[in-house]
């Protein structure tokens, strides 16, 4: 039978089993198992509430050109998209789970991406969950930074926090800092009295030294106090070096090649020496975003992700003494926006996106066979989230304050003692058998609070705070000391084991 019999059904209004009525103006006669097919939405609504008075089920809120166009992709697998109605649809088809819907709203705002929309697009594409058209959304902003800052009217609209994560980038495409500068003061200057005091996150310690004089970061004395001491630092030699006449010069930032950035992700990976205090560049690692990193028997595992057009399951691994790359056993599900965690000998790989939903599985890799199984799924589904391995067991976090642990030998996952506060983005490292959590999003700021959790007492308590909010971050240990890394760019460590 072909398809196209049951949309002519449809329109002839023949075997209907439901009326879909929307914005109290319009009805649409359906076939509940047609739905069904096309929405997570509609398969729970139809399969497992009970069933709505004379078979009228109501939606307020969409439409009758949104639904109708929702049900022609429903019916035939296509719709007639045009730059007019494609944002109300895809919020549409994001409500209604309808998936292959939103993969074609995505595939169509792709090929009409430009400077004037690419933060829209970028914005978008992360409320719905879409990684593909995120990536090239943010990439565009990256490579047109310029442009996009001085005439594209949603960069003022930017938080704080999205714009830092922009211009702390390696990647961002900029002649001089000092373009970088006249950014911020934009985004500053559309909300002054609420925006002036973000500036001190605001990656002000490579603009020339006449920013000091600006009349804006003259208002804070934080701003003035940082650019004054990075002038110090830059000026500063390092020893047996002779003073570098040149050094409060604002630099060019190095970025790929434009046809490299545009094919692939970043593939650049640095090694941060704790006691020289200094990066070093190592071979090219592999060309992916969204992935999960662990480090395994002197190895560092990069798992997953997303290489600009695909979620992955290829797992890429570096031997750090030798600097060297080679491919180990892909995972069982391809995975980005993942969380990873190593313990006991081995990788463990749960949740993630896999370009058409959020995951619950998870996974173990054992590096003496090179092979991946999968384990039992987590109680709910997971994407964008952290884990520690502690005392034998997996601690995993979603973005509320809620925590699972998984225990290897029973092969189950159970809660755990939830943290005193929401968060998400944060950072997770453990030290001296406790697990700290720093910083992190919780809505509508970010925080810079720290909470330690201790598995004897199964308690948590608030530590020391962070010098200053952050979130999208990593931690890590060396040397008893934890670090605090976001974008390769911001470093800074303490220990944390004081209250």
């Amino acid at each position: 039978v072909e398809f196209s019999i049951f949309n002519d059904l449809r329109l002839e209004g023949k075997l209907c089993d439901a009326v879909i009525r929307v914005a109290g103006q319009e009805d649409f006669k359906v076939h509940k198992v047609v739905l069904c097919n096309c929405s997570a939405y509609f398969r729970y609504l139809f399969c497992t509430e009970p069933p709505a008075p004379q078979q009228i089920y109501t939606f307020p809120t969409v439409s009758p050109p949104a639904m109708r166009l929702l049900l022609q992709h429903a019916y035939t697998g296509s719709a007639a998209l045009t730059p007019e109605n494609v944002l109300e649809l895809l919020e549409t088809a994001g409500r209604l789970a309808a998936t292959a819907l939103v993969r074609a709203c995505c595939d169509f705002l792709e090929g009409r991406l430009t400077s004037a929309n690419c933060v829209d697009m970028w914005l978008l594409a992360d409320s719905h969950g879409r990684p593909e058209l995120r990536q090239k959304a943010y990439h565009h902003l990256l490579r047109h930074f310029e442009e996009v800052a001085a005439h594209a009217e949603n960069f003022l609209q930017l938080s704080a926090w999205q714009l830092a994560d922009v211009i702390e980038r390696d990647e961002l495409h900029v002649g001089q800092e000092d373009a970088v500068f006249r950014a911020v003061l934009r985004w500053v200057g559309h909300a002054p009295e609420d925006r002036c005091c973000h500036l001190v996150i605001l990656h002000l310690d490579n603009v020339s030294p006449s920013s000091r004089c600006n009349p804006v970061v003259r208002r804070s004395l934080e701003c003035v106090t940082m650019v004054l001491n990075a002038m110090t630092v830059h000026a500063q030699p390092r020893r047996g070096e002779a003073a570098d006449p040149l050094a409060l010069a604002p630099q060019p930032r190095c970025w790929p090649s434009a046809a490299e950035t545009e094919a692939s992700p970043n593939t650049h990976v640095q090694l941060y020496d704790a006691r020289a205090d200094r990066w070093m560049g190592v071979a090219r690692g592999p060309s992916r975003g969204f992935h999960g990193c662990a480090v395994l028997n002197g190895a560092v595992y990069c798992i997953g992700g997303f290489d600009g057009e695909r979620n992955l399951r290829s797992v890429r691994a570096m031997d750090v003494a030798t600097r060297t790359w080679w491919d180990a056993g892909p995972m069982r599900k391809a995975r980005s926006h993942l969380s990873v965690v190593a313990l006991d000998g081995c990788i463990y790989a749960m949740g993630g996106c896999d370009g058409f939903g959020v995951l619950s599985t998870a996974e173990r890799y054992r590096a003496d066979t090179g092979n991946w199984t999968l384990l039992a799924p987590m109680h709910r589904q997971r994407s964008d989230s952290c884990a520690a391995a502690l005392r034998g067991k997996v601690t995993h976090f979603s973005a509320t304050n809620r925590v699972l642990i998984y225990d290897p030998a029973s092969n189950r996952w159970s809660e755990g003692t939830p943290m005193i506060s929401a968060r998400s983005s944060f950072g997770l490292a453990v030290l001296e058998d406790k697990l700290y959590a720093a910083g992190g999003y919780n809505n509508p700021c970010c925080v810079r609070q720290v909470e330690r959790y201790d598995r004897a007492t199964d308690r948590w308590s608030p530590v020391r705070d962070m010098a200053g909010a952050r979130w999208g971050f990593c931690l890590c240990v060396v040397e008893r000391e934890v670090y605090a890394a976001q974008h390769l760019s911001q470093i800074s460590g303490g220990v944390p084991a004081g209250p």
